[in-house]
């Protein structure tokens, strides 16, 4: 049989010629990355371990995004660690307050990952490379820590389900839709330690963004990664912006897959996974009866300029509902800068919302949105477990940038519908 897209990079990148799911192997990595939470521990271990350099500082990513500007004085000390590692070992890609993003649309953005690449980063979603090619996955700050120092990782070969792609997504719907689709019907360890390799003719259709928003939930279904096939989309993306030349992957056509899922995207339609898991899913048009107390807009999932987009189509000359907190976090800097050009920025004031310096704040509970005990958020972001956007008696709806925007303006659970 042979390989898949993701076990051809794997293969390259261990000097194999061929391998096979459940094979260990250490590959070469392109890119290690870490963020103002994670790296502080790896720094640690890197220490402990005896190492004093990095392996390539041009190959090594810093990105301060979770707690960044720092929310209190420990956030300041774990950033404050990073700034030290990072100018010690004159890491070129270290994002700090300024010039920084929230990693998975940063890294993208910048051209520091492209197609063929092997990756690394000391965060679960990682997997959001994919979309470009690229086999990129999440470890621990351990793992990162080796990496940073030997340009070296252990693998388990992954095993894959294909998911068959086909038709065009309706107006209403965008990559969030397909995702939490996805995780609906195959469970949150429905691709446990799997690749998700997307494929088929509805691939041309989606968007760049779609498919870096598909790839970043992959891990909500237990996946190692996501991954798409590199196509017109994907090099108009890459050209002009990637730091190194890409390298093109493609499944065998004998390619071994445990099933095939078949994916019309034509009859996707707008979703929302309920709490207290993403395959909690259900239609939104099911769930106009639950009220909410607050929006928010961005996320590593959704903080694209595609996503702050539909968010200023539906919110421009309308006003957030009374009582309702509509948060928009812009993914990066550049984002940002566009849509104060584009005067979606103003927008958004006028609305009632209120716009953030990129950051995860909310989505994993930390600051710039913590929600009290009752209380209720739809949200944009990827996770919604106990506890997870503040006190463990609210409740955390995920949903597309349409879902969430339209949601803001009713103040519950609102289906958007064009016109």
């Amino acid at each position: 049989m042979g390989m898949t897209m993701t076990q051809k990079i794997l293969a390259a990148h261990a000097g194999l010629d061929k391998v096979e799911a459940g094979q260990l192997i250490s590959a070469k990595l392109d890119i290690v990355l870490g963020n103002d939470i994670t790296t502080p521990v790896a720094v640690n271990e890197f220490k402990k371990a005896g190492f004093d350099k990095v392996f390539d500082k041009d190959r090594v990513a810093i990105v301060l995004d979770h707690f960044v500007p720092n929310k209190d004085i420990k956030a300041a000390e774990q950033s404050k660690t990073c700034r030290e590692f990072a100018c010690s070992h004159c890491v070129s890609h270290f994002y700090d307050v300024g010039k920084m993003g929230i990693e998975h649309a940063l890294l993208p953005e910048q051209g520091v990952v492209t197609a063929g690449d092997c990756i690394i980063g000391a965060d679960s979603h990682t997997c959001t490379y994919g979309a470009l090619g690229a086999f990129s996955t999440g470890v621990g700050s351990t793992d990162m820590a080796a990496g940073m120092a030997t340009g070296t990782a252990w693998f388990k070969v992954p095993s894959a389900i294909r998911f068959n792609l086909t038709g065009k997504l309706p107006a209403n719907c965008s990559g969030k839709d397909v995702i939490l689709t996805i995780i609906g019907m195959i469970g949150v360890d429905g691709a446990l330690y799997k690749s998700m390799e997307f494929t088929g003719n509805g691939v041309q259709t989606l968007s760049m963004d779609d498919r870096l928003c598909i790839c970043n939930m992959a891990i909500e279904a237990g996946a190692k990664n996501g991954i798409f096939p590199v196509d017109d989309v994907t090099r108009d993306y890459l050209t002009g912006r990637s730091e190194r030349a890409s390298v093109i992957f493609e499944a065998d056509a004998d390619a071994e897959y445990e099933k095939t899922i078949e994916i019309d995207l034509c009859k996707i339609v707008p979703t929302v996974a309920c709490p207290h898991l993403p395959e909690n899913t259900h239609p939104a048009s099911e769930l106009h009866h639950i009220k909410v107390d607050q929006v928010v807009i961005g996320s590593c999932t959704n903080g694209r300029l595609e996503d702050m987009e539909a968010a200023y189509n539906i919110l421009k000359g309308n006003q957030v509902a009374q009582g309702i907190r509509c948060i928009i976090i812009p993914g990066t800097m550049q984002i940002l800068r566009e849509c104060v050009q584009r005067g979606w920025y103003t927008a958004f004031i006028d609305a009632g919302a209120v716009v953030s310096t990129p950051t995860c704040g909310p989505c994993l509970g930390g600051y710039m949105g913590i929600l009290a005990a009752g209380e209720r958020c739809i949200a944009t972001t990827n996770r919604n477990f106990v506890g997870r956007m503040g006190h463990v008696d609210s409740e955390v709806y995920l949903a597309s940038p349409h879902t969430a925007a339209a949601s803001a303006l009713t103040g519950y659970i609102t289906e958007y519908k064009e016109g």
